[in-house]
């Protein structure tokens, strides 16, 4: 089973990541505080830790996994096609996988060849939306159905 290894949110766009341990989810805002939140089709956004030190490794950096601009980093999962459609429980919270998360331009700005980087095997992560609204927090188990 996986787990929630960080959250992140951002206030408004290009808004500084803020790494916060616990928060509310609901169906209309996404996560609270985060400006995608409202946006159906990705109002929450996954990405994989084994992925990200992937990329990491292909760069040839260590990058803060905030850089991709996420708002969960998961450990132990490999996001690819079959995830689609797909329910992520995370306690009482139900998020349903809508589609890739792909990289966009921004990356570049970030740091130069990340773009390419995460566009491989799903490394960009995985958009989600809200199904079943609650809390959730650092370290609470992640499961894929």
């Amino acid at each position: 089973m996986s787990a929630i290894k960080a959250i992140a949110i951002k206030p408004k766009a290009r808004a500084q990541m803020q790494l916060v341990d616990d928060v509310e989810i609901s169906v209309e805002r996404g996560l609270d505080g985060d400006f995608r939140g409202p946006q159906r089709g990705r109002q929450v956004t996954l990405l994989s830790e084994p992925a990200w030190q992937q990329v990491c490794r292909e760069l040839d950096t260590e990058l803060p996994w905030t850089t991709r601009r996420a708002n969960l980093l998961i450990d132990d999962v490999a996001f690819d096609p079959s995830f689609v459609g797909k329910t992520v429980r995370i306690g009482e919270v139900e998020l349903v996988v809508t589609e890739e998360t792909d990289p966009c331009s921004r990356m570049d700005e970030q740091h130069q060849g990340l773009t390419e980087a995460l566009t491989p095997d799903w490394r960009g992560g995985v958009c989600c939306d809200v199904v079943k609204p609650g809390a959730i927090r650092v370290g609470d188990d992640v499961e894929f159905a």
